[in-house]
């Protein structure tokens, strides 16, 4: 079956409606059909859209029962048999009844539901409930478990991967950048370290705004109007209906609500999903650049049969990393539409409700991205652990510059070392041009300029005053490191303890 492909599953007949569970499944997922990862499907994919609509009506029943409100005989038709039908509705199968009958899905899903149950129950379905008590419940429901089910497994997975790499690179050699220039010397590990501490940053947001999306159990204007005036609550006691009911659900109530949730902790998470996807996005920009053919310092696999250009059969596209950069770029577009739902016509309006159908999409998108990280050779092996750097390549890179990388530390330690010039003008506008031209190291041409120019003399008596071991480093960049590595390990070690 393919992706998308849509069945008729039920028809009318005289009496009420029959179910035909027998027809295929459709399991598409919101978004592009290129991008399915299958961890969403079970959470995402369409006919299951209205399992969690179906969780939220059964434990309002469930509740009603509890506070004897429905009779125990009646309660009593509520058997597994019944409760795994209801999960079993499809969306295909509310598309059609909304779309000849109610005019209304939710509406839809109770008719369904009702026809399953039977009388004397199904008269209590939906009751006290509206509309987005079970959407946006369900909705609550569909994200903590695309999270708890798919993500935070995945990424957990691409952390112990990168503390690993983190660690097997930390010492290894590589020139800094900045502005796409080289800069100072960094190692491999500490820049991979940059990386994967934005990503535990963004895990741990992520795992805080989990917790703290909630549900609604409210009624049409979010004011409890049903609950009381129907003596629903009075037969709660001392616990409310909505904590009753999401209780068991595993959710808290938002503090107030109007007939939808406030749209902030749904907002707040898919902002953390976006800030995750964007750390994945940018191991994707950096790997995609150190790619490059003058550079090469980072290579991806090459597989069997794989094919770099349809027609230059010489080429190793980044192809991996590309897809890991654009999928945050398609999830920083999708993010503007939870923006838009920010604000509603007196908190309540239909505008808001086709946008949010949408939003599953950023989870989609960033499940897409760990997968593509994490997708398995023939092996077994992640691509992530596949991917080499190339030692040689970085110290090709780092000698490219080596005589001159070392600007910072000469004029600092002129500076510090009494120099009553502009040492930093002196060492940019002087020195530097000079070490470019002979390729000799820019505290070489230093100590020539202080012995032969006449107006070096300043400059001598400060190189004199340069300590010995800061001198003596002068002339080995590649050890002016700072603690590249004792940071790459502490972010190891930090990712290994999260784990």
């Amino acid at each position: 079956m393919r992706f998308g492909e849509i069945f008729d599953v039920f028809t009318f007949r005289r009496g009420g409606l029959m179910l035909e569970t027998e027809a295929p499944l459709n399991l598409a997922l919101p978004g592009n059909q290129r991008y399915q990862p299958k961890e969403m499907v079970p959470i995402f994919g369409y006919d299951y859209l209205f399992k969690p609509v179906a969780e939220v009506e059964i434990a309002t029943l469930q509740v009603l029962g509890d506070i004897s409100m429905i009779p125990s005989e009646e309660m009593a038709q509520l058997t597994t048999e019944v409760t795994g039908k209801l999960y079993a509705i499809r969306t295909t199968q509310v598309d059609r009844m909304e779309r000849e009958v109610t005019k209304h899905d939710v509406r839809a899903w109770i008719m369904i539901a009702q026809e399953i149950i039977g009388r004397p129950l199904s008269r209590w379905l939906h009751i006290p409930l509206t509309t987005y008590d079970a959407l946006a419940t369900a909705r609550t429901l569909q994200f903590i478990r695309a999270y708890d089910q798919a993500i935070e497994p995945s990424a957990q997975e691409l952390v112990g991967i990168m503390a690993a790499l983190v660690r097997k690179f930390a010492s290894q050699l590589q020139i800094g950048r900045t502005h796409g220039q080289h800069a100072l010397p960094i190692t491999v590990g500490f820049w991979l370290a940059t990386v994967l501490s934005r990503i535990l940053d963004n895990l741990e947001k992520m795992e805080q705004f989990r917790h703290e999306m909630v549900g609604k159990i409210s009624g049409a204007v979010g004011a409890y109007n049903g609950q009381e005036g129907l003596l629903i609550q009075a037969r709660c006691g001392s616990v409310k209906f909505e904590d009753r009911v999401l209780g068991k659900l595993g959710l808290s109530p938002a503090q107030i609500s109007t007939q939808i949730a406030p749209p902030e902790p749904v907002a707040y998470f898919l902002f953390s999903c976006c800030m995750l996807s964007a750390a994945l996005g940018q191991l994707g920009c950096d790997c995609r650049q150190l790619m490059r053919s003058e550079i090469g310092e980072i290579a991806e696999e090459f597989e069997e049969g794989q094919a770099g250009s349809s027609t230059m059969g010489h080429k190793r596209n980044p192809i991996t990393f590309e897809n890991v950069q654009a999928m945050w770029l398609r999830s920083k577009n999708e993010f503007g539409k939870v923006m838009d739902t920010m604000i509603s016509e007196h908190q309540r309006d239909l505008v808001g409700s086709a946008v949010a159908r949408d939003f599953p999409i950023i989870l989609i998108n960033l499940q897409q991205q760990l997968n593509t990280m994490l997708r398995r050779n023939k092996k077994g092996v992640p691509f992530l652990r596949r991917v080499t750097v190339n030692a040689e390549a970085c110290e090709r890179n780092f000698e490219m510059n080596a005589h001159v990388i070392l600007a910072e530390p000469l004029y600092c330690a002129l500076q510090m070392a009494g120099y009553e010039g502009d040492a930093h003008k002196l060492v940019n506008h002087t020195l530097v041009p000079m070490a470019q031209q002979s390729g000799k190291m820019l505290i070489s041409v230093a100590e020539e300029y202080a012995r032969r120019d006449e107006d070096g003399f300043e400059l001598a008596n400060a190189l004199v005053g340069i300590p010995p071991e800061v001198l003596q480093l002068l002339y080995r960049p590649e050890n002016y490191l700072g603690e590249a590595a004792e940071k790459a390990l502490e972010v190891a070690d930090l990712a290994e303890e999260k784990l």
